[in-house]
């Protein structure tokens, strides 16, 4: 039996975790900003569910919630670092306020979180860590700027953290979901930029268009994802990154042959830079 503590789990891939999770009979602390809401989906969960409050971006609410779940059940085994934030629009349409509000959330939030769990598995020198960052975390679109400037800083964080917490038995994975039939596009979950330039009518503009007439159409499952997710939970040896979604593979796959092409390319020039 093992312990999750999940951010934003009351809907999407955190809640579907969150069930799957109790379903194999492992415990669940879901913490989203309104815990009955958790209940309300999980109603038959009995005591193996802690549903608590937490804003990501209080750092003593997740410091709190974390000193709740081993009180509760003793240990943190895995934590899913899921609650984000979406903003659509083109990088020159973003204010600074929008644009912190998506930072504050998907990577300050997700480090509060983060360290307040962190010395429980440093202790116990075990320990698993799923950021949850998208295929716009490895290659961005018009439109996503700035949410995929979030998500590349959750890769980077997640690949350093990787590096620094193997050696004291805790491995980092970064799970990189492309289109899935989640909330995600809904008004709750994504915003847009107050202010649009027409000249970016046809990319970010078309990027608010296919948002728009393509919520939950998306073709990924999220029931699927969420069992993906918990089986790179449980493997041995899990890896820096998965990628889930046919799209987010092409997607992966086309970047991958474009920096390839562009490396060799320019490889005299980048190598004719050295100090000699």
């Amino acid at each position: 039996m093992k312990v999750w503590f999940i951010t934003g789990a009351s809907r999407g891939f955190g809640l579907e975790i969150t069930r799957q999770a109790l379903e194999r009979g492992d415990s669940v602390v879901a913490t989203a900003r309104d815990p009955k809401a958790v209940h309300k989906a999980l109603p038959d969960a009995g005591n193996r569910l802690l549903a608590l409050p937490l804003e990501v971006t209080d750092e003593q609410q997740a410091q709190q919630a974390a000193d709740a779940a081993i009180a509760r059940f003793g240990r943190i085994d895995i934590l899913v670092n899921n609650a984000g934030r979406g903003l659509l629009g083109a990088v020159e349409e973003t204010s600074d306020d929008e644009a912190r509000a998506v930072f504050d959330t998907n990577v300050f939030g997700l480090m509060s979180v983060t360290r307040a769990v962190l010395p429980l598995m440093r202790h116990r020198r075990t320990g698993r860590i799923l950021n949850i960052s998208s295929v716009g975390g490895f290659t961005a679109g018009a439109g996503w700027g700035v949410y995929g400037a979030t998500k590349f800083a959750v890769e980077g964080l997640s690949e350093a953290m990787r590096a620094e917490l193997a050696p004291l038995g805790i491995a980092v994975t970064v799970i990189e979901p492309g289109v899935f039939r989640t909330d995600f596009l809904d008004s709750t979950s994504l915003h847009h930029t107050k202010h649009t330039i027409d000249d970016y009518a046809a990319t970010a503009g078309g990027t608010r268009a296919w948002a728009q007439h393509n919520n939950h159409a998306q073709p990924g499952d999220p029931v699927k994802a969420a069992t993906a997710i918990i089986e790179v939970a449980d493997s041995p040896q899990p890896p820096t990154r998965i990628q889930l979604g046919a799209d987010c593979v092409a997607r992966v796959e086309a970047k991958l042959e474009l920096v390839a092409n562009e490396l060799t390319q320019w490889r005299e020039l980048a190598l004719s830079t050295a100090h000699t």
